[in-house]
Parts: structure tokens; C-alpha cells; sequence
């Protein structure tokens, strides 16, 4: 059943079917702006789309700040982060420890390339676990998706490095110079093949990818090689526009190479390109290292440019069904907005993610976590401490990093170019995440997170569920503790019958003044480990139980 239609089930929504119309109704709401009451439920529905887990100060300040404060935060614009570093690897010969190597030679040691490898890795999971309330990383990780790549064609982690950078610093910027960006950007060359199109052998796949997955989409087969949006005709005529360009500094050792593309105009083809009738039958004459550009322009003069990413847009923020209301409320105003702001995307999504369709009921819970959301939803809400000194730190990071291949999302390996399956494969969507591979992994997190942890330099990664208790507003009365924990863990709140269940994990058979008359006592008595050992216990017990529920996996 579709996580909607199970959502207008439990809130009483379900209406009466006709010959026309499906059995639940689409989440009512348009484009304008929210009007509703801001409380802790929106606030939190926010900064989880908008964020990697956010802790429970992150919402309350946001609940305190309202809607538009708190959007302008997530958008604020922030310097770019500092660059990985040598964390653990002592022999590198031209990069101390502490120092960063994303300018620095290799050699031909396969322990460099193996330790900055795991650099790279372990600092991008450090961004996203330190990212404060800002959008940046979780829009740097929708570009990935969108401008998929994987290690198999690139591997070099300066070429990742400068690719990430690059989608983060256009993260809500200009979509079309992001697109002008990433087709010259050095390991999409390398990603599909840009490095060998030459006119000579026109290479098609990037000019095909650019419009099919980047830019208009495929749209229904209109006739022989006619997609709708474009033809074969128009496939092999961008190719010989994109000729010419090379990467360069691909695991060199030359010092005073540096990573990035160049064009050799000996390669590129100059002969005039006639596109097909879907682009009104345009040419294109040369102009050297500025065609791509112009090419990348007439592209976007189509209007299907800006639907297309106001639906992937859609998708990644709000939920996989685009029915024909969504289409005509949302999406349509979605696009003209792009076309109105040159294809800007910060207007964009600042107006869905304060729009009244985004905020209501029936979107608040139905996106299931992708692994990375949900690795960050069991660390930073139950604010688990990291190793401060620099190895254990991205040691640590590194440990979390791992996690998301076992649970089939690996940062800079996406395994098809046209993203995560999870974001395009009908009819299952998001239920991709969950599978008889992925389950099990994602259990055996939360249970080690909220047990002994992960070991990291003799530093214990894990849940201190006595020092969170103490983050509570009331940690004394049993049902608040429970209510609290499932306003920082779910999207919803708990139904009694589930309250009352998850009370009776924490003290089984006793009433509830029992908790309040232990916990007090703890409090008075802090250096008392029996104290102690028996309220940890029953809390573990208490969170154990709730990270194993459903509506954990659930954004």
C-alpha cells in the first residue's frame, strides 16, 4: 500500500471510491504559501527534508524562529569547508598530518591513494553530520543523485573532491551554469566518456545523458528515434558539440599539475550541427571552447527543462507520487517560478518547502529514510559524542561512512547514471531502500548504537542514554519521556495504544510515580552505579524498542 494512502488510514482520511477517482485522495495544498500553525511538528517535518537529523535544540530553536526565519537559515550562505586532510597516514611523502592533500601529487604508493580514499569518505560524512541548519549538504547529495557518478570511472579522490565542491557550491544556485559546470567538470568527463569524444569517433553518451537524465527527460516515444523531447538526430549533433574536451592530473605525480579540464581544438569538430525539429531545427556553429556552452542555452530555452527538475526536486524533498493535482498545483508553478527566476533554484525550493502543500498531514511521514538520513537520525537527534583528536575523529566518521554501501547507498559510487533506484524506479520508489539485504543491516546499526557502540581508537561511538534523559524537558514522568524521545524520533505522534506499550518497555508492571521516585534518586545520587545501571538499563530498553518501530524508518 502507498505510505499515503496507510497515512490516510490512521488519521481517518480515507473516502469513498468512485469510477474515477482512487481510493485515497492526494494530500490537498498548492504552491502558496503555509498559513497553518507553526509548532514543533512542522518545524521538525522541515529540518528533516531540509537536513540530516537534526537534534532537538536545532528544532525547538526552529519552532522559536518560525517558518520564514528558519528558511532563510537553512539557505544562508556559508564558506566553503575546509578540505580533507592526512589524518593517520605518516609516510606520505609531500602531505604531513593535519595537512591537505587535494593539491598534492601522488606517488606510487597504493597506501596514498588508500588513505586519502578513506580522507575523502570520512570527511564528506563529517559534513553531513556537522552541517548546522543549513540545506547545502543534503542539496549537495540530491545533485549527485542527479549528476550520478561512481568509483568504477573515476576512483581518484581529487577528481571526487573537485566534483563535490562543485555541486556544493551551486547547491541552490543557477541550474543551468551547474549544468554548464558539470559538463566540462573533470570526472563527468571521465564518468561517460567526454575525455575520448572526438571528431574523429563522436562520443554519444554524454549527450545523451545530458538531455535524457540532466535535462529534459525522456518523454514517450513520438516516432523512429523521436523521444518527444529530443531525437537520435539531436543526440549525435551534441556529441560533435561536446568534442574536443580532455581532463587532466588524473593520479598524477607531477607537482605542478592540477586536477581540471582543458579543450584541444584539434579534437573538436567544427562543421556546423543541424539539431532536429524538437529543437525548431536550430544549428549550431562552431565556437571553439564556448559551444558547449551555447548548446547547454538552446537546451534550456525548452520549457520541459524546468518541469523536469521541479519533479526531481519534488521527489527528493516531498514524496514519489505525481498525480495530475500535483502536477497542475505544484509542479506547474514550481516550473514557471524557475523560468521567472532564470532558472535560479533558491526561490524554488524555498517556495515548496514553505508552501501549504509541503506541510500538510499527509505528507508529514511517508518518505522512507534513505541510508544516509537514517545513519545521521541515530547519531545527531540522541547527540552521540564524537572522538575530538584528528585520526579517531575521521576514524569514526569513516566507521559511519561504511555503512551506507551495506545498506545500498554509497557516497560517490551511485550504481546507475540515473541515480539511486530509490528516487526513479516505478512503482516501488523509496520502498526500494527496504529489502531482505537492507533490513538487517539497518537493525544491527540502531542495536550496536544503543549497545556497546562502535570501537574507535578506544573511543566507544555510541547512544549515552543517561546523559540524554538529562536533555529532556521532564525526565521524571514516564509518559513525557516516552513523548519526548517519539517527538525527536517520528514524524507523528504516538497513538495511545503505542504510548502506553512503550511506557510499559520502560517500567514494566510498576505505576508511574516508580520512575519518577528512581530517577530523582539517580539525580541525587549520581555516583551511584546501581542507580545508574538500573535507570541506563530501562532507558536502552525504551530506545531499543522505538528505533525498531516503523515510523524510526520514516521521515
Amino acid at each position: 500500500m502507498d505510505r499515503r494512502a496507510t497515512l490516510a488510514t490512521l488519521l481517518g482520511r480515507k473516502q469513498e471510491e468512485t469510477a474515477t477517482q482512487t481510493l485515497f485522495s492526494p494530500p490537498p495544498g498548492t504552491l502558496a504559501p503555509y498559513t497553518g500553525t507553526w509548532t514543533f511538528e512542522q518545524a521538525a517535518h522541515l529540518l528533516r527534508r531540509a537536513t540530516f537529523g537534526p537534534t532537538y535544540p536545532q528544532i525547538k530553536e526552529a519552532t522559536t524562529k518560525g517558518l520564514n526565519a528558519t528558511i532563510t537559515l537553512l539557505f544562508k550562505d556559508l564558506p566553503m569547508p575546509a578540505p580533507p586532510v592526512n589524518h593517520n597516514y605518516a609516510e606520505d611523502p609531500t602531505v604531513p598530518i593535519g595537512s591537505t592533500w587535494i593539491n598534492a601529487p601522488y606517488n606510487n604508493s597504493n597506501n596514498v591513494r588508500t588513505y586519502r580514499n578513506q580522507s575523502l569518505r570520512g570527511w564528506t560524512m563529517g559534513l553531513m553530520l556537522n552541517e548546522g541548519v543549513s540545506i547545502r549538504e543534503k542539496l549537495t547529495l540530491f545533485w549527485h543523485n542527479h549528476f550520478a557518478l561512481n568509483t568504477m570511472n573515476i576512483n581518484d579522490p581529487k577528481f571526487l573532491y573537485v566534483y563535490a565542491n562543485t555541486l556544493r557550491t551551486f547547491a541552490w544556485g543557477n541550474f543551468r551554469d551547474l549544468v554548464k559546470a558539470i559538463t566540462i567538470d573533470p570526472a563527468m568527463l571521465r564518468m561517460l566518456n567526454g575525455n575520448q569524444n572526438t571528431k574523429l569517433a563522436p562520443n554519444e553518451n554524454y549527450a545523451r545523458e545530458l538531455m535524457e537524465l540532466f535535462t529534459l527527460g525522456k518523454g514517450d516515444l513520438a516516432g523512429p528515434g523521436d523521444y518527444t523531447t529530443f531525437t537520435e538526430q539531436d543526440v549525435l549533433a551534441m556529441a560533435k558539440v561536446l568534442t574536443g574536451w580532455r581532463d587532466k592530473g588524473h593520479y598524477s605525480n607531477d607537482p605542478a599539475m592540477t586536477v581540471g579540464s582543458y579543450f584541444q581544438a584539434d579534437r573538436h569538430d567544427t562543421s556546423v550541427k543541424q539539431l532536429s525539429h524538437r529543437f525548431n531545427n536550430v544549428t549550431v556553429a562552431n565556437k571553439g571552447d564556448k559551444e558547449y556552452s551555447d548548446l547547454v542555452d538552446i537546451i534550456f530555452q525548452k520549457a520541459e527543462v524546468s518541469k523536469f527538475i521541479s519533479r526531481k526536486l519534488y521527489r527528493w524533498f516531498v514524496y514519489y507520487e505525481i498525480d495530475a493535482a500535483t502536477e497542475q498545483n505544484v509542479i506547474a508553478p514550481m516550473a514557471q517560478l524557475l523560468i521567472d527566476n532564470n532558472y535560479n533554484i533558491k526561490p524554488v525550493l524555498q517556495a515548496l518547502l514553505k508552501s501549504d502543500h509541503f506541510y500538510n498531514i499527509l505528507n508529514v511521514g511517508p518518505l522512507i529514510k534513505n541510508p544516509l538520513d537514517f545513519i545521521a537520525s541515530a547519531f545527531k537527534p540522541l547527540q552521540v559524542a564524537f572522538p575530538t583528536d584528528l585520526a579517531p575523529q575521521y576514524n569514526a566518521w569513516l566507521v559511519l561512512f561504511r555503512l551506507g554501501p551495506i545498506m545500498q547507498m554509497e557516497y560517490y559510487n551511485v550504481p546507475d547514471v540515473a541515480g539511486w533506484k530509490a528516487y526513479y524506479q516505478e512503482p516501488a520508489f523509496y520502498r526500494i531502500w527496504i529489502n531482505a539485504s537492507t533490513l538487517a543491516p539497518r537493525m544491527n546499526y540502531t542495536n550496536t548504537m544503543i549497545g556497546n557502540g562502535y570501537n574507535v581508537n578506544n573511543f566507544r561511538v555510541k547512544i549515552d542514554v543517561l546523559k540524554l534523559a538529562k536533555t529532556l524537558d521532564d525526565p521524571t514522568n514516564p509518559i513525557h519521556v516516552v513523548e519526548e524521545f517519539a517527538k525527536i524520533l517520528f514524524p507523528q505522534p504516538l497513538t495511545a495504544a503505542q504510548l502506553t506499550a512503550l511506557k510499559e518497555i520502560l517500567i514494566p508492571g510498576l505505576p508511574d510515580y516508580e520512575w519518577g521516585v528512581e530517577y530523582t534518586e539517580y539525580l541525587e545520587k549520581p555516583m551511584d552505579t546501581t542507580l545508574a545501571k538500573a535507570i541506563e538499563t530501562k532507558l536502552r530498553n525504551l530506545l531499543k524498542a522505538m528505533l525498531t518501530m516503523p515510523e524510526f524508518y520514516l521521515s
